[in-house]
C-alpha cells in the first residue's frame, strides 16, 4: 500500500480537524491542536470529506457517504464496524457493543478499541457511552463528546431508548 497521505485541515465549530486519505479512502479524521503536517493540494476525496463534515456540523447530514479504511485486528474491525452502524442521534453502551460482536466478556477490549478509532465523527465513537448513560472515554475530550451528542440530539429529534 502506498503510504503517501493526502492531508487536509478543516476548522470545525469545536476545533481543527485533520483529514488524511490514501488510495482514495479516508483513513484518518482527527481533532488536532494545530496544523502539524503540511497539507497537500486538497484532493477531491478530502474536499468531499470536508463538505460532508460541514453538512454534519450544519445539522443537515445524518450519515456519511465516504470510502474509509482503518488498519486493525479482526477484533478491532468488528468493533469499528458495529460503531459505524450506530445511527445519528442515538447511543450505544460498551457492553451492548461487546454483545453485538458476540463476546460479552470483551467490554474492556471494546472500550480500548473504541479509543483507538482514527476516523472521528464518521466512525462515531462519540456515540458509545457507559451503561448508566455517563459519558466516558473520548480521545479528544469529554467536552467534544458532549457537544457532538447534544448537536445530534438537537438535529435528530427523539430517539426511543436513548440513554444520553
Amino acid at each position: 500500500m502506498n503510504d503517501s497521505f493526502d492531508i487536509s485541515y478543516y476548522e470545525s465549530p469545536i476545533g481543527l480537524i485533520q483529514i488524511k486519505s490514501v488510495n482514495q479512502k479516508i483513513c484518518s479524521v482527527l481533532f488536532v491542536e494545530k496544523e502539524t503536517e503540511p497539507f497537500t493540494i486538497d484532493t477531491s476525496l478530502n474536499k468531499e470529506c470536508i463538505k460532508q463534515l460541514k453538512e454534519y456540523f450544519a445539522g443537515s447530514r445524518l450519515q456519511f457517504d465516504l470510502p474509509i479504511f482503518q488498519i486493525g485486528t479482526d477484533f478491532q474491525q468488528k468493533v469499528w464496524n458495529e460503531v459505524h452502524k450506530i445511527v445519528y442521534g442515538d447511543t450505544c453502551t460498551y457492553s451492548l457493543l461487546a454483545h453485538k460482536i458476540g463476546d460479552i466478556k470483551s467490554i474492556r477490549a471494546v472500550g480500548t478499541t473504541n479509543g483507538k478509532n482514527k476516523i472521528a465523527i464518521i466512525v462515531p465513537c462519540h456515540r458509545v457511552i457507559g451503561s448508566d448513560g455517563s459519558l466516558t472515554g473520548y480521545a479528544w475530550g469529554l467536552d467534544k463528546k458532549e457537544w457532538l451528542l447534544k448537536h445530534e440530539i438537537e438535529h435528530s429529534g427523539p430517539v426511543e431508548g436513548r440513554l444520553f
